[in-house]
């Protein structure tokens, strides 16, 4: 569907309907610290790449300091080893072999080995700091690197991302680092003394103990990587939803106005559907996260528990027994479950926070300048529809298909039609209060997503919004640093004189249940003839005026710098305009008001009964 010749432009590949039932949404800018989607980064495998090959150079170069924290924490691996085995030898060597003294004796033993966790805890955190420290330390001179080199790259790029790192995204490193060097290094010494000790006392215990620990470890492992990316979903699409929510919640009465209401809806509902569905995965791999955690805490106990008769039947003694399961709930047990904790809250927020860190520069980007102000002194055309398809729904007929129209700076163009052939949808879609389905809205030669809305079209609808407050104030409300000298310019423009006489002046106070809906409209359009945006959009917003009223409003807005649409009720101002579309459904025309007498036997029913 063609309304006017447009230069070859590739057309837009058809996309696919979503399997919901509902329209697709429409894609967002990614906000300027996310991670590029298409990026390798954007993956939680990637992430852990990227900060493994530059956590190794780090580890490398404090090897001493690992060797030096190792040996600290061989305390910590004999206390294990003897509690468990002195608990084993005070049943069989005492208390079941009736000498009391000797069980009191290896329970003094077990108790003594907790003496040095003192001194050895000191000695721990004394080399934790020779690790920690300097990550802080580098992560802050990368950040500040950064921000120069971003800086003196690309000057308008501002944004407080290198603040927060330096402040807070570091400190959040630091004490995750630590969190998780800690309780590494407590798991690892405290599994190798239970499990020294468990095969010390008898190595048929590892058959037992050992399946299921490994199983539950290696499960547990798994989660991660797919965890962390359904964390990641999840944030991703709460995002979406609150910002959708947010910005339909500033913009009701457009919404309103324009009829984009089921558009709207059906967004928010897909958004919420794709919310529940991340939910639903994060869930998932929680429950498989739990299981993994009972794997390796709870189910050894009952596995040794199982196997007791057998234990014994293989000259197992009940001492050795119970030195296992002394190992298993008070030293396997604890360390396991801290560790999975870890892993799962201070390990995923390391990783996404120097994930931040080791993240390129992008290069600066010529070809997508930022949402910035534009003016109707740019040349081209204000706005382009190129290949424009839109429909209510993946099944439902289009009500716009494909439609190329080229709206030139400063012509006045009418939009003509029957009740229901669009012309009201192609307002929402040329102003970009709805993405078409297909194709694609230009304004000024820029895709429409890359610049402010409001700084380069102001739509108004049939239903005029005014507002409990001055009349100054309901006028200046798209632009509130209008001076005097423009405010009287309108009010002379649109003759609001009697209006403003009747109300009080510019400072009294409107009320709109004493306004006709005329001067209601009156004044939505003095509104819009302050606005500094090039493109001015008129959705039957003079329906309530007198045909001279109207001519005078609409003579005003075109009168202003910038290009005027009217979505025309009477045939007026088709007759005034500089060119003229014609929309009946899948058919449309466009062309001067002689071209379309000779060409379109719809212009001619409709100037027919309009003229009547």
């Amino acid at each position: 569907m063609t309304a006017e010749p447009q230069a070859a432009e590739p057309s837009n590949p058809p996309v696919p309907a979503p399997d919901r039932p509902a329209p697709e949404v429409p894609k967002r800018s990614p906000a300027p610290d996310a991670p590029d989607p298409t990026h390798d980064g954007s993956t939680s495998a990637g992430a852990l790449g990227r900060v493994g090959r530059e956590a190794i150079p780090f580890l490398l170069a404090r090897t001493a300091v690992l060797v030096r924290l190792a040996a600290w924490s061989l305390v910590e691996f004999a206390q294990t080893f003897l509690g468990g085995y002195g608990v084993a030898r005070a049943l069989d060597a005492g208390f079941l072999a009736d000498r009391p003294v000797t069980g009191l004796l290896w329970l003094l033993l077990a108790a003594v080995a907790t003496l040095p966790a003192g001194l050895a805890t000191r000695g721990v955190f004394v080399q934790l700091a020779e690790l920690v420290e300097p990550l802080r330390d580098g992560l802050v001179r990368r950040a500040v690197a950064r921000a120069l080199t971003t800086a003196l790259d690309r000057p308008t790029d501002h944004t407080s991302r290198s603040v927060s790192q330096v402040t807070h995204q570091s400190e959040i490193a630091r004490d995750s680092w630590a969190g998780l060097v800690l309780t590494l290094r407590s798991f690892v010494f405290t599994a190798a003394g239970a499990l020294a000790g468990i095969a010390t006392l008898a190595p048929q215990l590892l058959l037992v103990v050992l399946p299921p620990l490994v199983l539950g470890m290696v499960l547990f492992l798994a989660t991660l990587v797919p965890m962390a990316a359904a964390q990641r979903a999840y944030l991703s699409a709460d995002e979406e939803y609150a910002a959708h929510a947010g910005h339909t919640a500033s913009a009701l009465r457009d919404i309103a106005a324009a009829g984009a209401a089921q558009p709207v809806w059906d967004e928010a509902r897909t958004l919420a559907f794709r919310q529940a569905d991340t939910a639903r995965s994060l869930a998932r791999w929680g429950a498989v996260r739990i299981l993994a955690t009972a794997l390796c805490g709870r189910v050894p106990p009952i596995f040794l528990l199982f196997a007791a008769p057998w234990l014994l039947r293989q000259g197992l003694t009940g001492g050795v027994l119970v030195g296992a399961l002394t190992y298993l709930t008070q030293a396997l047990a604890p360390a396991v479950h801290a560790l999975m904790s870890m892993l799962g809250t201070a390990g995923g927020r390391l990783v996404v926070v120097l994930d931040r860190f080791t993240r390129p520069v992008p290069p600066p980007t010529a070809d997508a300048p930022p949402r910035a102000s534009v003016r109707a002194s740019l040349p081209g055309p204000v706005a382009e529809l190129r290949g424009v398809t839109f429909a209510y729904g993946p099944g439902a007929r289009p009500v716009l298909d494909r439609l190329d129209l080229c709206i030139r700076t400063g012509e006045r163009l009418a939009v003509v039609g029957p009740s229901g052939c669009g012309k009201s949808t192609f307002a929402t879609v040329l102003a970009g209060v709805v993405p078409p389905t297909l194709g694609e809205v230009r304004w000024l030669g820029r895709a429409c997503s890359t610049l402010e809305p409001t700084a380069v079209r102001t739509l108004l609808p049939q239903r005029a919004f005014v507002f409990t407050a001055s009349l100054r104030d309901n006028l200046c409300y798209i632009r509130p640093e209008a001076s005097e000298r423009d405010i009287k310019r309108t009010v002379e423009a649109l003759g609001l004189e009697p209006l403003l006489e009747r109300i009080g002046g510019l400072d009294a106070t409107v009320l709109p249940r004493r306004l006709s809906q005329g001067e209601q409209q009156l004044i939505a359009l003095g509104r819009a003839h302050l606005a500094p945006a090039p493109l001015l959009i008129l959705d039957e917003a003079t329906s309530n005026l007198d045909p001279a009223t109207e001519a005078r409003v609409e003579n005003a807005l075109a009168a202003r710098a910038g290009t005027l649409v009217v979505i025309a009720h009477r045939l007026s101002s088709a007759h005034r305009a500089d060119r003229v579309l014609v929309m009946d459904g899948s058919q449309v025309m466009c062309g001067t008001t002689a071209e379309l007498l000779d060409k379109s036997a719809l212009y001619r029913d409709l100037t027919g009964i309009w003229d009547r």
